[in-house]
């Protein structure tokens, strides 16, 4: 299987200090891979490194076949940010329609969308009234309006319920079988489970790249959380080697 995204000893420094720490990983087309761990471990950074808005001090990153930021990757990749990214003074079908008018995809699509998130009976409310659950729904479904050869999504689940989060998680994997890659960031490892494969940061290094059956396997545990620890506690209790 080809990878979508190939990523190749990856620093990024921001503030005059290391984010990331030479990554390095790849990301398969067609299925949904996971981006794990706690905030402030580089999560959000090497997703806009990907998109192509991280200002990186070294290394490759390569999308579709293309270095990332490349012009013409910008219709392929659908990116949903924690940060506002629709208008807050047009409601959820307006931002909707608004956005599939960009992307020539027309109004049924619009509203499809909007119910498929899980908003059509918050269609005709403004943006600037949700919640913060349904404001990110808002926004992941202004973000699927552009059919996208890559969707990146940082922490799409927060806040939502967990039969919300259940009906999202589902729609992900719909979307990979029609042959759309998901990169998706969370920090809370339940979520970890639902998919294909686990990508697990820690103070900008890479723990694990693997699925989340052989991490289980590798750490002798089938708890996913309890994996993630023994990794960070048989690197804490490595040797210091001394020039």
């Amino acid at each position: 299987m080809a990878n979508a995204i190939q990523v190749d000893d990856l620093v990024v420094h921001r503030g005059g200090k290391p984010v990331l720490r030479g990554i390095s990983c790849a990301v398969a087309s067609g299925t949904v891979t996971g981006l794990l761990g706690p905030s402030g471990s580089g999560k959000t950074t090497l997703m806009r490194a990907i998109v192509g808005v991280q200002k990186v001090r070294s290394g490759q990153v390569t999308v579709l076949g293309l270095p990332a930021g490349s012009p013409r990757l910008r219709r392929r990749i659908g990116y949903l940010t924690q940060d506002p990214s629709i208008y807050a003074d047009l409601t959820v079908r307006e931002n909707a329609r608004y956005f599939a008018s960009l992307y020539g995809t027309g109004r049924r699509a619009a509203d499809q969308a909007v119910v498929d998130v899980g908003l059509g009976d918050a269609a005709k409310q403004l943006v600037s009234t949700l919640s913060g659950g349904q404001h990110a729904r808002a926004s992941l479904a202004c973000a699927l309006l552009a059919e996208p050869d890559l969707l990146v999504l940082d922490e799409p689940t927060v806040g939502q319920d967990p039969v919300l989060r259940h009906d999202l998680w589902q729609q992900f994997h719909a979307l990979a079988a029609t042959g759309t890659t998901l990169l998706v960031s969370s920090h809370v490892m339940d979520e970890a489970s639902r998919c294909d494969r686990l990508l697990l940061l820690r103070d900008g290094g890479l723990l694990a790249d693997d699925t989340p059956d052989e991490l289980r396997r590798k750490t002798d545990t089938n708890d996913l959380e309890e994996s993630f620890l023994r990794l960070i506690l048989a690197l804490r209790d490595q040797p210091v080697e001394v020039a």
